[in-house]
């Protein structure tokens, strides 16, 4: 009897628990809601940004170069410049050491064509050339700068300009010739005088020629401290100069650097030192009235005391100018449109002298650049 009752009860026992499960089955679950803690709002605080340290250049032992506006060493840029007379026909091409040249001049001068004028500012190269005679408005010229005029041979009127002007000059037909001239004799006479830097300066010692500006040298240049772009409606992508039928050097411009390259004898005009193109800054062409001076067809210019008007060209654009000179007091300026002393962008330049009554012969074109 006992035994069954303790299988009753382990019975009810069992009934009891699986009716309590599936009640608990049955009934949903305890959602459990976690308390979502949302992180405090920090303060970030920026740390402030360090400035670049742009160090100012202070070009200690430099001065701005009298002749292309740039920074130069000191000892190069209180100098007195060179003023070299170059050969420029077609069999003399190429030059040597034009490249060199801070600023490049451009005359006629008998028979239709032209002679070059360097004025540096510094001499490196020992093959300089060819060399050759003087004429009456180079040494002008080159007197504007304070410089010291470098020729072999020379006209009449050129050693007349010379002495009234007392010009400091280095000619190959005086006693100094073999210290600072020789001759290439793989080339004809009489294109074949070089000048070496070392030979300038021994004649410049030899001959004890100052060799610092004049204390009140005025310069004809003012220059921009920046490149600057001319606000002005003439294109001039090429620049072309009829001399003659013999000589019609042009420029193009080249937007890339800026820059105006050199051609003549339908080809590139090349430093044959360097076999660059000759390539400039600025371009000047300055008008003046010119004539025969005698039956041999030595030019001769209006420029001792005069005035006139050109053209400044730099950046693809040209604005026309004024010049005015008074040799007396070698006092020479260019000045733009508004009467104001002209500035120009730093670096080289080049100067053709063109004849006034042909002005129609300088072209500016719009002509894409190189």
């Amino acid at each position: 009897m006992k035994k069954y009752k303790s299988l009753i009860m382990l019975l009810l026992v069992a009934l009891l628990l699986v009716g309590c499960k599936k009640k608990a089955e049955n009934q949903p679950e305890e959602i459990i809601k976690e308390e979502v803690i949302e992180p405090e709002e920090i303060e970030v605080i920026e740390e402030p940004e360090e400035e670049p340290v742009v160090e100012e250049e202070t070009h200690e032992g430099m001065v701005l170069s009298k002749l292309t506006g740039e920074w130069v060493a000191e000892e190069i840029g209180t100098k007195r410049p060179y003023a070299i007379m170059f050969n420029n026909i077609q069999y003399a091409s190429p030059q040597s050491g034009t490249s060199e040249a801070a600023i490049l001049y451009e005359a006629i001068v008998e028979g239709g064509i032209t002679r070059l004028m360097g004025i540096f500012e510094e001499l490196t190269t020992n093959r300089i050339g060819s060399v050759r005679s003087a004429r009456h408005y180079y040494v002008s010229f080159a007197d504007e700068y304070d410089a010291i005029y470098v020729h072999y041979g020379e006209t009449k009127y050129a050693t007349a300009k010379i002495k009234s002007l007392g010009i400091d000059n280095l000619s190959g037909l005086t006693g100094i010739g073999t210290t600072v001239y020789y001759r290439d004799n793989s080339i004809k006479a009489p294109h074949n005088a070089f000048a070496s830097a070392e030979g300038i300066k021994k004649g410049t010692e030899k001959l004890k020629y100052r060799t610092e500006y004049k204390e009140d040298f005025e310069n004809h240049f003012t220059f921009y401290k920046e490149d600057t772009d001319l606000t002005s409606d003439t294109v001039a992508n090429k620049v072309t100069l009829k001399f003659s039928n013999y000589t019609s050097p042009y420029l193009e411009y080249n937007s890339e650097d800026k820059l105006y390259y050199r051609y003549q004898f339908g080809s590139k005009h090349i430093d044959y030192n360097t076999k660059e193109q000759l390539a400039f800054k600025n371009i000047i062409v300055q008008f003046v009235k010119e004539w025969n001076i005698d039956k041999n067809g030595y030019q001769t210019m209006d420029i001792e005391n005069s005035s006139g008007s050109g053209y400044y060209i730099t950046n693809g654009k040209a604005v026309s100018i004024t010049w005015q000179k008074n040799e007396s007091t070698k006092k020479m300026h260019y000045y733009d449109e508004e009467g104001n002393i002209l500035t120009i962008n730093p670096g080289k330049t080049y100067i053709a002298i063109f004849p006034q009554d042909r002005q129609s012969d300088v072209v500016l074109s719009d002509k894409a650049s190189q």
